[in-house]
Formats: C-alpha cells, structure tokens, sequence
C-alpha cells in the first residue's frame, strides 16, 4: 500500500497539469505578496506609478524565475532515491531559515560569546528539569493508568480526578499554585523541585491516557491466558502486556517528552536558570533580545531532534517482531 501510494504521488508530480497548475500558484503567491524586492524595505511596497519606473517589469521577472525554479525542483526531485529527497528538502528549508535570519541582521558575536553560558547553565538545567520529569511523569503514568483500568471505584475516582484536573489546567497555573500554594500549607518547595512537580504532574496526567490506550490495545485473552499459568498481576504487566503495548505507546510517549522539554521553559517565571530564563536575561541586559531567541530556539530545535532520533530508534527496536 506505501508502495502503491509513493508510485501514485511520483505520477501526479509528473503530470503536466499539476506542474501547470504549481507554477501559476507560486508565481501569483509571490506577485501578489511583492515578495521580490531587492531591499527589506521594498518587500512590502507597492508597485506604483509607470511600470518601468516602479520595476513592474523587474519583479515580474524574478517571480517568473523563482516559479520556474521550484517546479523543477518539484520534478528533478522525483527522480532521486527518497532519503535523498527528503535530505534535499531539508537542506532546501535550512536554507531557506538561514536566508531569513540573515535579513534579522542578528549580531553574531554576541551570540558566540554568550553561546557557551547557555550550553553550560542554560541546557544542563533545562535537560536537568526534563530528565527528573520524565521518570516521575511516567511512574505517575503507569500506576494512574494501572487505577483507571481497575474495577476498584475509589482508585479509578482518583486517578480519573487526577487526569481530569491536570489536563484541565494550564501549565503556568499549575506552577504558581505549586510554588506560592503549598507554602500555604507549611510546605516550602525551592523552585526547581516546585517546577520539576508540576512538570511531572502534567505529563503524567496525560501519560496515564497514553498508558491507558496502551495497555487496552491488548487482547483480553492475553490476561487470561497468563491468570491460567499462574502469574500474578505485577508478572503479566512487566513481562506479558507491557511488551506488547510499548510499540502503541512509545509514540505517543516520545511526543510527550519532546513537548515537556519545550514546557521547561515555563519554570523560567520561578527563576530557574534555564535557557528561556538565560535568553530573557541576557538579551535585556544589551537589548539583543532577538539574538538569544534566535540562539535558544535552535537550541531547542537540536534537542528535540536528538529525543526524535531516540525515539525513532525504539520504536524500530520495538516493531522487530512485526518484520516479516
């Protein structure tokens, strides 16, 4: 069926209609847009007066070319292997982002000095806060998922509470009332221990729904088929349904992690020194508010490749026994 779809996409790129139809898109995108001009300051002035004066004519031609450009791209890319289109594509876009941030006129050498603060302060506490999260946010998971699964009516009321109240709410409410709520309580939390909880509490509301689609995605049989040989509860789940389940969890899972390295930053509001924090300190101190931005968002962007790779690299581990 993949097959079958990949011949089907390489033949409607082919078609000279499609290719027609592509061309006229783009080219009326970019005339439309005015996207052609020369300077940042005429990119989004209008074409005015006699058409020689204003250079009509001239940025007609340069959309016309940008046109002609990316339909041959669209069609020389279909006749290379598919790894190598998408690392076409990839190389096309980073060029694109590279060519956008040089019109920011971002100031280099300040990022190059602070570069290093931020991977030795800024990442450590970041993947710090993560890491911690992610072992906590899971165990929360499974003994939720584990509770909601049960015929057991109080343990299913609290974990059904649990999920409903911490999906329920924002992330940053749920960071104030950890940090100035429990104080009220005789409890005082530093702020990254009051961060690494709510961090955790969050994730792992949403990981008991994870857990839970996981473990229900197992035939019923398999339960009583391991009750029949004598295995207790704790035995079937760590060597009879966690197993099978984590190809249908792992997805899902690795989404969750990626989006709670990116939710990290919300602890910066405690002053955790984390890079968002680091990034809004650095860039008000100079007011090169742009230039850490931009540094911390590609920051960001690499670790979340990295947990993408990670995460691709399971789940092909996982989904062995599924090779034919």
């Amino acid at each position: 069926m993949l097959y079958q779809d990949t011949v089907e996409s390489e033949i409607l790129v082919h078609k000279p209609w499609f290719i027609a139809s592509v061309f006229a898109v783009v080219l009326a995108v970019f005339l439309a847009l005015n996207l052609t001009g020369t300077t940042m300051g005429e990119l989004m002035r209008p074409v005015i007066g006699d058409p020689l004066e204003s250079g009509l004519y001239g940025r007609f031609a340069i959309a016309f070319v940008i046109a002609i450009v990316f339909c041959l791209n669209l069609v020389m890319i279909g006749f290379v292997p598919l790894k190598v289109q998408i690392g076409i594509v990839w190389l096309e876009m980073l060029i694109l982002f590279l060519v956008f941030v040089k019109t920011l006129n971002l100031n280099l050498p300040f990022i190059w000095k602070n570069l290093p603060f931020l991977i030795t302060q800024g990442i450590v506490t970041t993947l710090y806060v993560s890491a911690i999260s992610l072992v906590f946010s899971s165990l929360i998971g499974i003994v939720a998922a584990v509770a909601k699964l049960s015929s057991n009516g109080f343990a299913y009321g609290i974990a059904s509470f649990y999920t409903s109240f911490f999906r329920g709410l924002p992330l940053l409410m749920q960071i104030y009332l950890i940090y100035l709520g429990l104080p009220q309580l005789g409890i005082v939390m530093d702020a990254v221990p009051s961060g690494i909880l709510a961090l955790s509490l969050c994730i792992g509301a949403y990981m008991t729904e994870i857990f839970r689609a996981g473990i229900q995605s197992i035939d019923r049989g398999q339960w009583e088929a391991s009750r029949s040989l004598g295995f207790g509860f704790g035995l079937t789940m760590r060597r009879i349904i966690l197993p099978q389940a984590l190809p249908v969890i792992i997805p899902p899972m690795g989404n969750s992690f990626i989006s709670m390295l990116k939710d990290s930053s919300l602890v910066s509001v405690l002053g955790v020194w984390e890079l968002t924090f680091l990034a809004r300190t650095l860039g008000q101190a100079t007011f090169n508010h742009m230039e850490m931005l931009i540094a911390v968002a590609i920051i960001y962007w690499i670790l979340s490749i990295c947990l993408e790779l990670i995460q691709s690299r399971i789940e092909r581990y996982y989904a062995r026994s599924k090779v034919r």
